[in-house]
């Protein structure tokens, strides 16, 4: 929940990166395909793991089908279908031969989802490889964001696509621990597998003026310190309301964002660090440490509204 709400850049990242759903969701050749060659032979990628990629290109790349190289094999977990995957991005466009879109400018990794929401392309770069491999995957068109390309990137629907990626870690997708009682004050949480879909306020008791913390689970994690960059899913509702004002759940990747260094609504920062990985927490968080007396007008959150949120604390870096 950042100080603005809504802010979430790895559902932003997820978006950027999924295939079209005109698109062709196979590694296969796609029509479209002229039959050149021109592959990842005649690029040259240097440079360290979790560093920018230094990438040479020996002409424009017209590959004629889904071509993945494993530059350096890392001897981490494998990944599946599934999995959350901290990872750094690098894309270029074959056709300019220029750089389309990185992560590592930011110079933290963001999280992706091993599902068919991505191209196959990037699937492909993922999905049975090894954490803390160095992995690089060119693609025609087709193969890469289908039938509309991706403009806002600068990329077209006749531009072929190079991606270097750094698979940097796996995360949970879900809590992981001890169950625990809930607080009698605490909402009713309803969910539909692992996801929050709404909060149940009809046995829970009237917020008052102080910050609320209770756990439904305990997680078995690393203890959440000052500074660092949590992913967490979140559900946020306000006292009995009919509807959440802002969730992750449903964007395909966990948010992300600074813990403890004044990012995120005081009541984050205060209830958050501290806390061990792994853990499922509802905060109750009143008006002044979520937004003040003005409240978020874009949110629908008024100046008097007390603010709950399910938060799983899914890794913390």
């Amino acid at each position: 929940m950042s100080r603005r709400v809504l802010a979430l850049p790895a559902a932003l990242l997820i978006a950027a990166l999924s295939l079209s759903a005109c698109g062709n969701d196979s590694g296969e050749k796609s029509s479209s395909d002229s039959g050149s060659s021109a592959g990842l032979s005649s690029v040259k990628i240097t440079g360290d793991e979790g560093q920018a990629p230094e990438v040479k290109f020996d002409g424009k790349l017209d590959p004629s089908k889904t071509e993945t190289e494993v530059i350096t094999e890392g001897d981490g977990d494998e990944i599946a279908s599934g999995d959350n995957v901290l990872t750094h991005v690098w894309i270029g466009n074959g056709f300019t031969q220029k750089q389309a879109f990185t992560t590592y400018d930011a110079g933290k990794p963001e999280v992706l989802n091993v599902s068919d929401d991505l191209s196959p392309a990037i699937k492909a770069g993922l999905e049975g490889q090894k954490v803390g491999s160095r992995v690089a995957v060119i693609a025609p068109p087709k193969d890469a964001f289908g039938e509309e390309g991706r403009p806002e990137l600068g990329l077209g629907n006749q531009d072929s696509v190079l991606f270097v990626m750094d698979l940097v870690d796996k995360i949970a997708t879900e809590p992981q621990g001890e169950e625990k009682p809930v607080a009698k004050w605490a909402p009713g949480i309803t969910e539909d597998g692992a996801k929050v879909t709404a909060l149940d306020f009809s046995k829970a008791t009237e917020p008052g003026k102080n910050l609320l913390v209770t756990k439904t689970i305990k997680g078995d994690g690393a203890v959440v310190k000052k500074g660092q960059t949590l992913y967490v899913n979140y559900f946020g509702q306000t006292y009995k309301s009919d509807a959440a004002f802002d969730e992750s759940y449903s964007t395909g990747a966990p948010a992300s964002f600074p813990i403890g260094v004044g990012q995120v609504i005081k009541g984050w920062d205060d209830a958050l660090v501290g806390q061990t990985v792994g853990s499922r927490m509802i905060l109750a968080i009143p008006p002044e440490l979520g937004y003040g007396t003005e409240g978020n007008k874009d949110a629908g959150i008024k100046g008097t509204d007390t603010l709950y949120f399910v938060v799983d604390i899914l890794a913390a870096v």
